[in-house]
Order: C-alpha cells, then sequence, then structure tokens
C-alpha cells in the first residue's frame, strides 16, 4: 500500500472535498446509470438512491469503509425477467426488497457464528461459472441493443448500419479508455465511451433531443412506492428470479472487502466486521427498491479510484454520494441522460457483459481450480449450460425457477453432494477467523 494522501478518517479541506467528490462520483457515475437504462428504470432515482445507500452503508460501517453504492449488474438479467421485459418495474423492487432481507439474515448469521460457513457454501468452483453466466447469459441483449432498431408501431426490429457504427465507435473507445489511459481516467471507461459515443450519435443525426426541450431544470426523480405506483403482491416466482443472485452478489461483496482491506490497510472483516459491510450493503438495497431504484452493490470503480488516488477519506465517499444525490433532481442533465441512442448503450454493453463473464474465468485461474478432476470440470460445465441455455424447472403454473437462478441453485447443491469437496476460499479470503 502507497502512503495515503487522506486516510479513512481524514478530513478534507473544503476545496479538497468539493473537487475530490466530483471526481469520485463521476468515476461511479457510468455505471450507476447504465444499470436503469438497460432495464427501464430511471436513471435519476438510481442516482438518487445510490446516494442514499452510500450514506447508509457509511453509517452501518461506522464510518470505517471507504465504499460507494451503485447499480448492480448482476440482476440485470432477473430484473428483465421479473418486470416481464420492463412493464412491471414494480416486481423488480419487491424482489430486491427480498434480497435485502436476505442480506440482513446471512449478516446476522455471520455475526453470531462467523464467516467460514460462508466458504463451503460459496467457493470459487460454483461463484465463478455463475458470474460467467451473469455475463454471457446477457450477450445477446447488448449485441440486439447495438445493432437493431425497432420498425415504429411494430415489434419488428431491423438491422441499422449507422446505429450498428454508433455501437462500434462507444466500443472502441472504451477499450481504448480501459489499455491506455492511466490514473483517474481508467476508472471511467464506461462514462467516457458513453460520452464519445453520443457526441457521435449526435454528428450522425440519430438522437431525439424532444426530452431535453421539454424537461425542467429541477425535477423530481420518478418515485415507485409500493401500494401506491404498484400492488404490493409477493410471488414464489418473483422471489425465486431475484432472490439466488445474492450466492454472487454476497461473493462479490466479500471480494470487495478484501481487496478494500488490502489498500488501505485494514481488515474489515474483523472490524467493523464482515456482517456490518454486508448489512450496510443489504439495506441499501432495501432502502433503494422502496423508493423504485436497482438494487445496489460494492463497486468495484470505488476500489480503483482509492487505489490511483490514495484518497481514502470516508468524507469524500460522503461528499460523492451527496453529490450524486444533487444530479438526481437536475431535470436537463437526466433528460439528456435519457436520449443516449439504444446503440451507444449496446456498444458499451459489449464491453461490460463480456468483462463481467471474463471476471467470473478470472476467479477460477486465481483459485487454481483443477479442471483436470471431474467433479470440478462437471459443477462448472453443469451451471454454464444450464444457466446460458435458460433451463426452467417448472412447478406448477405459479412456481418455476429459471435461468441464472437455476444454475446458482444447483451449482450449490452439487458442491455440497458430490464426493471429493474440499475446503475452499472465497477469491483469496483467509480460512482462519
Amino acid at each position: 500500500m502507497s502512503n495515503a494522501v487522506l486516510d479513512v478518517n481524514e478530513k478534507p479541506s473544503g476545496g479538497q472535498l468539493i473537487t475530490l467528490s466530483f471526481q469520485h462520483m463521476f468515476a461511479m457515475f457510468g455505471s450507476t446509470i447504465l444499470v436503469p437504462q438497460l432495464v427501464g428504470l430511471s436513471p435519476a432515482i438510481a442516482l438518487l438512491t445510490s446516494g442514499i445507500a452510500t450514506i447508509f452503508f457509511l453509517m452501518i460501517t461506522k464510518f470505517k469503509v471507504p465504499a460507494y453504492l451503485g447499480s448492480s449488474f448482476a440482476f440485470i438479467a432477473p430484473i428483465l425477467i421479473a418486470t416481464n421485459d420492463k412493464t412491471e418495474p414494480g416486481n423488480a423492487m419487491i424482489g430486491a426488497m427480498f434480497v435485502g432481507l436476505v442480506y440482513g439474515i446471512v449478516s446476522l448469521i455471520i455475526w453470531k457464528s462467523g464467516y467460514k460457513w460462508i466458504l463451503k457454501l460459496l467457493p470459487p468452483i460454483v461463484v465463478g461459472p455463475v458470474i460467467m453466466v451473469i455475463g454471457l447469459g446477457i450477450a445477446g441483449v447488448a449485441v440486439d441493443m447495438a445493432m437493431n432498431i425497432p420498425v415504429e408501431g411494430t415489434d419488428i426490429k431491423v438491422y441499422s448500419s449507422l446505429h450498428f457504427s454508433a455501437a462500434l465507435v462507444t466500443l472502441f473507445t472504451a477499450i481504448f479508455c480501459t489499455i491506455y489511459f492511466k490514473n483517474i481516467l481508467s476508472t471511467m471507461p464506461i462514462l467516457i465511451g458513453l460520452i464519445v459515443g453520443y457526441i457521435y450519435s449526435a454528428a450522425i443525426g440519430i438522437i431525439d433531443y424532444s426530452a431535453v426541450h421539454d424537461a425542467k431544470w429541477f425535477a423530481l426523480p420518478p418515485f415507485l412506492i409500493p401500494g401506491v405506483d404498484y400492488h404490493f403482491v409477493v410471488t414464489s416466482k418473483l422471489l425465486l428470479v431475484m432472490v439466488p443472485i445474492v450466492i454472487v452478489t454476497i461473493s462479490e461483496h466479500i471480494g470487495h472487502q478484501l481487496v478494500l482491506g488490502k489498500v488501505v490497510n485494514r481488515d474489515y472483516i474483523k472490524e467493523p466486521g464482515l456482517h456490518r459491510s454486508l448489512l450496510g450493503d443489504g439495506f441499501g438495497t432495501f432502502i433503494s427498491s422502496l423508493i423504485g431504484g436497482p438494487p445496489k452493490t460494492t463497486y468495484g470503480e470505488n476500489i480503483g479510484v482509492l487505489a490511483i488516488t490514495r484518497v481514502y477519506s470516508v468524507y469524500v465517499i460522503c461528499g460523492a454520494a451527496v453529490v450524486a444525490i444533487a444530479v438526481s433532481f437536475l431535470g436537463k442533465v437526466m433528460a439528456v441522460i435519457s436520449t443516449i441512442p439504444t446503440a451507444v448503450l449496446g456498444g458499451v454493453s459489449i464491453l461490460l457483459f463480456g468483462i463481467i463473464a471474463s471476471s467470473g474465468l478470472r476467479m477460477l485461474v486465481e483459485n487454481n481450480i483443477d479442471f483436470g478432476n471431474n467433479r470440478n470440470l462437471v459443477i462448472a460445465s453443469v451451471i454454464l449450460v444450464i444457466g446460458i441455455g435458460g433451463a426452467k424447472f417448472v412447478v406448477s403454473e405459479s412456481l418455476s425457477i429459471e435461468g441464472m437462478a437455476l444454475a446458482a441453485i444447483i451449482g450449490v447443491l452439487l458442491n455440497l453432494v458430490l464426493p471429493g469437496r474440499k475446503d475452499e476460499q472465497i477469491a483469496g479470503m483467509d480460512k482462519t477467523e
């Protein structure tokens, strides 16, 4: 670890706080607004809930963990299924509430019994392939967005080379930024790709600016309140689509806490404790869902910014959250975001979904998973084919488990019942308490 410019509890000057908070928020901005754009939710409410969730996370972790909570990519496919392809957003909110509750239950168990049990439940041989399913399972969505446009008044889509060119410009800009940019810019490939893709789209004339003209300078984000904007009806199908994804997001959270702890030279598994950080993550998701925001997760981009700038101050993280909340009320800014062409979103999604899938593969490599062992080969193979193939287990008309959720559940079960299981680690977690 390099010497900190601002350590975790150091307070920056007024000018530093403003500058560093804006810088940090913009590094989180692209990913935070991309998820709602892909699943039919509001970028404004995603930004608002991102800021609120981050502040609650800081409070629950006793202002010891400099983590920022943004929109979770793991829930893109489940949200699309739960909302019947964006037509019933309230369903996603109900599912996300129960995701938050599961986080709370898991954090309570860890508080009382430690975390060793979760290592046995979620080893890399299960989590890695499930992460690959998350990225590859929605790869077709990214490609469709990048090259096809809807025919007005119909459900038909046709290929457009003009729109595909915008997707490619966006994609290659994000790639260039990822490979060649240094310092803070290297943490913002999505945001920079969106900006360049947007400028190119404006130049070729595929942007409709009417929404910007009609928007107010200041506007309330479009809230989704249970019992007001949608009926609060809990179904087994809804829970089985959303809740099993915590298998991935909890392991992702643990990995982030381990890496973050190495960056700032602290052991966050022990203090303030994994139970507190998981509770903060889950409570952020629960609060977000109560007002219409997507599920939340700690962000890898946040760790990248901390490592590059060596600014670890929770005051800066809190400042970035406040800036995100303030920006969510800027109607004109949100209207501009709503005009981003689908092709541009598709272009950046091609890279992003591929990185998600590749991170699952990296987890397997980093944990030295031996595919010469038939046990590992079977578990990974079954998870990949069931998840990507879209398998469905139907119990009744109202009860079915499908795709990614089914793959995750079967992966956990196979790992528990097949002979030859060994105690494993999650992304390098020490097996001692």
